[in-house]
């Protein structure tokens, strides 16, 4: 079996979360990751041995990767030139004027939530629309919180139907690492409804969605309390029938220890998960409560990693891999190693 040959752009946050997610993959083949600079991330690649061959995607910045001690495989267009797609993590902005060598080259990308949508052909998510991708040429993936909300919305919706959303999204203000945001003791409101409840509406039109958003001075992780009006009266017991069977989604207890979001990333950390990442959600048991005739939950997501698995998915779907949804995200979690088991 060929295995498809993938690149990425962009080895930050969530390029080097990619390129660790396709390793992992043993239908597809890691080429190779590009950067501009001999960035932290950058130098902890060399540190950890060059497991993955670095391409230069600045040229006038040669001698300063060579000073770090970056060994260079060649330039940005070397590392398109030998795949068959590009997972593009680079800065917002970016990835729009990469698209114009993908496209010279005839290749094939995948974009980040931090791209404006008009980038690609299709506004994807691995589990809501994945069929809407197969073959498509250029995909964008949803934020990290959207990514997030439509897994557990699309599981109600598949089992019982979601006519109406109402979200509250307690946002982190930075990752981890992150000082342009600046020090702060405060609280920060955005205007409703909020991106990710109109992206949601992008990709689930029969859903109607609103919400607001909070920046909170913290960085791991964000919270998201969700109301959903279902068809069918939901109450705690099915709620959890139905979503602990899906297999990007983990319930934890507060009375298991899992106060809060850091409890989780601390907990992701004490299983021996590479730099803490979690591929999953996790739910609160004790969040779940009825609002009238709504279901109301909290979920805990984790911004860096959180969109690894659907940013596969739609290696799969462009390269049409698999042909149904189903197909797909079960061999993505296959390789992942992911499962739907409670925290206990």
């Amino acid at each position: 079996m060929r295995k498809v040959k993938v690149g990425v752009a962009g080895y930050g946050v969530i390029g080097l979360r990619l390129a660790t997610g396709v390793s992992l993959q043993e239908d597809m083949e890691l080429v190779g990751v590009s950067d501009v600079a001999p960035t932290l991330s950058v130098r902890g690649l060399v540190e950890a041995g060059m497991p993955y061959k670095f391409y230069n995607a600045m040229p006038e910045n040669e001698g300063k990767l060579k000073e770090a001690g970056v060994p260079i495989s060649g330039s940005m267009e070397d590392l398109v030139e030998q795949c068959d797609i590009i997972l593009d993590a680079s800065p917002g902005g970016v990835g729009l004027k990469n698209k114009e060598l993908y496209k010279k080259m005839g290749k094939k990308a995948v974009f980040q939530g931090g791209e404006k949508n008009e980038v690609a052909d299709v506004f994807f998510h691995g589990y809501a629309n994945y069929e809407k991708g197969l073959g498509k040429d250029f995909l964008k993936l949803t934020s990290c919180n959207t990514t997030g909300l439509i897994r557990v919305v699309d599981c109600l919706d598949k089992a019982v139907g979601v006519d109406k959303l109402a979200i509250t999204i307690i946002r982190r203000v930075a990752d981890p690492g992150d000082y342009h945001r600046g020090l702060t003791n405060a609280l920060q409101m955005e205007k409703a409804p909020n991106h990710q409840a109109v992206d949601l509406m992008s990709i689930m039109p029969h859903i109607d969605a609103t919400g607001l958003l909070v920046h909170t001075p913290v960085t791991h992780g964000h919270i998201i309390t969700v109301v959903a009006k279902t068809r069918k009266k939901m109450n705690k017991e099915n709620t959890l029938e139905i979503i602990e069977s899906h297999p990007r989604i983990r319930t934890v207890k507060i009375e298991d220890g899992f106060i809060g979001n850091a409890s989780i990333f601390r907990y992701a950390r004490d299983m021996g998960k590479l730099r803490g990442d979690l591929y999953e959600i996790a739910l609160w048991d004790e969040s779940i409560v009825n609002s009238g005739d709504d279901i109301m939950f909290a979920i805990h997501i984790p911004q860096e990693s959180v969109v690894i698995p659907e940013s596969i998915d739609a290696i799969r779907a462009a390269m049409s891999m698999q042909l149904t949804g189903e197909a797909a995200t079960n061999e993505t979690n296959k390789y992942l190693g992911m499962k739907a088991p409670a925290l206990v």
